[in-house]
């Protein structure tokens, strides 16, 4: 457990550092990278850790993710609160870290809603549900081809970073919106980001389910 705890929270790190840290960038060194790489740098960051630590700890990187799992039963209820602790410890050492080697800011990254809050917690819920249905779909599915399975899921991080970001933030997943928000002192709206990709994870991963139910291979 220790070792697939700390390979959550690398990989969590990672996604938090490159991600976030694109925006930090962007925002420090103005017309240095351009707005459009955000969701290129999700996916690919996403990808490569799934390709890196996938065989390690299955590479949840998402609170949400391992929720999803565990109430699909992928994955035992037992281990979901390390997991949880891993994945957010590696998240706030990926701001913290930031924060120090980058010039000071006012903005850290943080996931914030640009429309009312039932349409935010609607696209959040939507978002995260596309992408845990295709992770249900190349990570648990023998029928799928398993070494596409980080290109799909990076795809689809990109995918709803490209749509959902301007209007939320496309966070889909809590650990990502937690260090940031910590960051901003914007922990008001973090119940958001915590209860709506939790609830379209697992509903993503019931309904892939009961799909699958009597059509294994």
């Amino acid at each position: 457990m220790i070792k697939r705890g700390v390979a959550e929270a690398i990989g969590t790190f990672g996604i938090v550092f490159f991600g976030c840290g694109a925006i930090m960038v962007i925002q420090r060194f103005p017309n240095t990278l351009s707005p459009v790489a955000v969701p290129v740098v999700f996916g690919l960051v996403v990808a490569a850790m799934i390709y890196a630590l996938g065989h390690i700890s299955g590479a949840h990187f998402n609170p949400a993710v391992t929720l999803a799992f565990a109430i699909s039963r992928h994955f035992p209820f037992r281990d979901v609160v390390a997991y949880w602790i891993a994945q957010v410890i590696g998240a706030l050492i990926a701001i913290a870290l930031l924060s120090v080697i980058l010039p000071p800011g006012h903005g850290y990254g943080a996931t914030i809603p640009r429309v009312d809050i039932p349409s935010a917690f609607a696209w959040e819920a939507v978002l995260t549900f596309v992408l845990m249905f295709v992770i249900m779909g190349v990570a648990t599915d023998t029928r799928a081809v398993g070494t596409m399975a980080g290109a799909a899921i990076g795809a689809t991080v990109m995918m709803d970073a490209f749509v959902g970001g301007p209007v939320t933030g496309a966070s889909m997943n809590p650990a990502r919106s937690l260090a940031p928000l910590i960051a901003e002192c914007r922990m008001d709206i973090f119940w958001l980001y915590l209860l709506a990709p939790m609830l379209g994870a697992a509903l993503a991963a019931l309904l892939y389910k009961w799909i699958r139910a009597g059509n294994s291979a």
